[in-house]
């Protein structure tokens, strides 16, 4: 079979969509018999009749259903590479609409999107600190940013770094504390941060075979992760924070680790974006500079 003329494809599409060859033609903006004519070369093309025509209607077969189906998806996929060329060299302008979570976006997201509104005057961001998982397309939400681990495999992410946890405690509550093994702490104080799915469960590990569970008592309880931090520098007791959030306490010996030599799971950042496969440049330059901070 020779090669298929794309364009027949169109033209066929637009009469299944549009139940008729007058009004498929009016939608394409083409006569009457242009339409016709290529739809009757694609049947001959394929061998196979593709439409059944009728003084009111015009309907598809099984094989014109099928091949329809075929027909949308490529169509589709034709118009998102037509418009993510157009778009590979325009500035991105508009409103980016970002959610993330408390403690990454303050640290992160926020400086990032001052930095990106300086390099593009012709956007504005609208960034939503919550812990809560917002629904992107009700909110109309452009981009989410998430840290730890994605639960919806349905979701289109994109990892984007990744994040340690430590068990950290101040210098002054430390010095209290004697563990030599994760059972140790479960009667230690801890400041739980009840944002998380599991505040109090904790899997710690020591090179490849050794595991602990530990579920532990907690002093105080706070339901967000940089006041969990503040909490935890004044004294209230031990808790687990992410590296981006202690890392420079612990360089300047503001916090210290407890049991460092057992680990806690790593875990992810991710770009979560809704529904749709084309990304408009203002979401995909700042998920680049995203990258590149981490």
């Amino acid at each position: 079979m020779e090669a298929i003329n794309l364009n027949r494809l169109a033209y066929f599409a637009a009469v299944v969509d549009m139940g008729s060859f007058t009004r498929a033609a009016d939608r394409l903006g083409v006569n009457k018999t242009v339409v016709s004519q290529q739809v009757v070369r694609l049947e001959a093309e394929l061998k196979t009749s593709l439409l059944l025509r009728t003084t009111r209607r015009v309907e598809p077969t099984e094989a014109g259903r099928q091949l329809h189906a075929r027909c949308v998806m490529i169509l589709r996929e034709a118009e998102e590479a037509f418009d993510e060329l157009a778009q590979t060299n325009a500035q991105p302008m508009g409103v980016l609409r970002i959610t993330a979570s408390n403690d990454y976006g303050t640290t992160t997201v926020a400086p990032l999107a001052a930095e990106f509104c300086r390099i593009y005057p012709a956007c504005r961001v609208d960034l939503i600190l919550s812990d809560a998982r917002m629904d992107l397309v009700a909110n109309q939400i452009d981009l989410s940013i998430r840290v730890g681990w994605l639960t919806d495999s349905s979701q289109q992410a994109r990892r984007i770094s990744s994040f340690r946890q430590f068990l950290v405690a101040a210098p002054s509550v430390s010095r209290d504390l004697t563990p030599s093994e994760p059972e140790d702490l479960s009667s230690l104080p801890f400041v739980a941060n009840v944002a998380l799915k599991e505040p109090l469960v904790w899997r710690f590990a020591r090179g490849e075979h050794e595991r602990r569970t530990v579920r532990m008592k907690p002093g105080m309880t706070i339901n967000s992760t940089p006041a969990v931090l503040e909490a935890t520098l004044a004294g209230a007791g031990m808790s687990v924070l992410p590296d981006f959030l202690v890392g420079d306490h612990m360089a300047a010996g503001r916090l210290v680790p407890v049991l460092p030599a057992w680990k806690l799971p790593a875990g992810g950042i991710h770009a979560v974006y809704p529904a749709g496969r084309f990304r408009p440049p203002k979401v995909a330059r700042f998920v680049e500079m995203l990258t590149q901070t981490g």
